[in-house]
């Protein structure tokens, strides 16, 4: 029969619990003690095309395989014209419709003759033998810089695009989105334009080729090849099927501007769905991925959460209390904007409990220097998580895609893990003191309904 609900809410209870300090085994040990900051093993050929493209090349031998993934920086609410919201989603759609001279199945049939997986679009990719690359990079460029962009597909992804449209803006989830940026950001910010309906079904063909010649720029590109390559063989066969890319027109803004510090606000949105309600408190951060208090804010978010039970919220919101199920916090910190953020889940009337305990624990970050411990085992973290990051071809690809898109050096994981060894429990508190407002969060709310 189903049990009552008084069961959730109380602390959680173990078949046993801790009576005495144990000593781990030796290989255990070496995991937790903090390591060394060791140098990246990557170490990329860089190089700028006449045309402004930057190529980024990787050589690997893990196998007979190459993989190009690329980055054009880009900002639809600056970029899309006024009343053209959804531009960039319509241009999106249209991409895989193949070339000038492929249509969309020989272009597909063409890829799969030479065993390829291609994607094109302000993030495009290949994956393909290393005996092949010269074909697929041809491919992949001719759909990029050459699509085929016809009438009659046009007029189906746009109408489709609309009616997706129209049923996201009725969501919970976009409308609690959309409710976090109205309360962070300021009126008539480029971030608040909305895609509706409307927006795209007012779209025309030439407003999509007119945004993609104006988006689509090689000094705003950047593409990354990693595998069984060399840098000549790379730069020539991308030289050759790219150099001919040109920029039109003067270089698009494509950073948003930076925003003041928000007031504090709550808004509630329902959800018929959900069981529990779900909570995000965000507030905007006055610097930028750039700022030296980078880094300390990121370890000391590490502190608070992501490793479950060995890390504050989770420990004092769900072990301890047994008021969530689900807590975590993030900092995104952008090239002029950023943002800190705590989301948990729980039965709607433990809301007010668990934000409370929330606050103090932000509150005591901001005040007392983080515990011995709890500062080695965020570091360990923080330097095991950018390991992990060279532990496959994809993931080195677009490391280095999204370095070089947000004006970062190529040698960030060795630079992040020189600073994160480095840093004191004083200095994630000082830092905490100075970028994070408890007091002013906005709250949204998910909420069930009611029972």
């Amino acid at each position: 029969k189903p049990v009552a609900a008084g069961g959730f809410g109380g602390g959680e209870s173990f078949a046993s619990k801790p009576s005495r300090n144990v000593v781990i085994p030796a290989w255990a040990k070496k995991i937790v003690e903090t390591p060394a900051a060791t140098p990246s093993r990557v170490n990329p050929f860089d190089s700028t095309l006449p045309n402004g493209l930057r190529l980024i090349v990787q050589p690997e031998s893990v196998s007979p395989t190459v993989t190009l993934v690329g980055r054009i920086r880009n900002e639809p609410a600056l970029q899309a014209p006024p009343g053209k919201e959804g531009v960039a989603r319509v241009l999106d759609g249209l991409l895989p419709y193949g070339t000038k001279t492929l249509d969309r199945i020989a272009f597909q049939k063409a890829l799969d003759d030479i065993g390829a997986d291609a994607s094109a679009g302000t993030s495009f990719t290949l994956r393909v033998l290393s005996d092949r690359f010269d074909r697929g990079v041809e491919l992949l460029a001719g759909n990029l810089l050459e699509p085929a962009l016809p009438a009659d597909a046009f007029t189906v992804v746009r109408d489709e695009t609309a009616d997706a449209v129209a049923g996201e803006l009725q969501s919970p989830s976009y409308r609690s989105g959309r409710a976090l940026r109205m309360a962070l950001l300021p009126a008539g910010d480029p971030a608040l334009r909305e895609t509706t309906r409307e927006t795209v079904a007012s779209l025309s063909l030439e407003d999509v080729r007119t945004y993609r010649e104006k988006t689509f720029r090689p000094d705003l590109a950047t593409i990354v090849v990693v595998g069984q390559v060399t840098t000549e063989q790379a730069r020539e066969v991308v030289e050759r099927y790219f150099g001919a890319w040109k920029a039109v027109g003067p270089k698009p803004e494509t950073d948003l501007p930076p925003v003041p510090p928000n007031s504090p606000s709550s808004a509630e949105v329902p959800n018929p769905i959900r069981v529990q309600s779900d909570v995000t408190l965000a507030h905007t951060v006055g610097l930028t991925r750039f700022d030296p208090d980078f880094y300390p804010l990121r370890l000391g978010t590490g502190v608070l959460a992501g490793g479950f039970y060995a890390t504050r919220l989770y420990r004092d919101l769900r072990e301890e209390s047994g008021l969530v199920y689900f807590v975590d916090a993030g900092l995104s910190a952008g090239r002029t904007r950023s943002e800190f953020s705590v989301d948990f889940a729980c039965e709607p009337s433990n809301v007010s409990k668990a934000r409370a305990l929330v606050i103090r624990d932000l509150e005591a970050m901001r005040k007392e220097p983080v515990s011995p411990s709890e500062l080695r085992q965020a570091k360990v973290m923080s330097l095991r998580a950018i390991s992990l990051a060279e532990s496959s071809v994809d993931r080195i690809a677009w490391s280095l895609a999204r370095f070089s898109v947000e004006g970062l050096p190529l040698d960030e994981p060795t630079r992040a893990s020189m600073r994160y060894m480095a840093i004191t429990a004083p200095e994630i508190r000082d830092a905490f003191a100075r970028w994070i407002r408890p007091a002013d969060f906005v709250q949204v709310t998910e909420e069930p309904a009611s029972r």
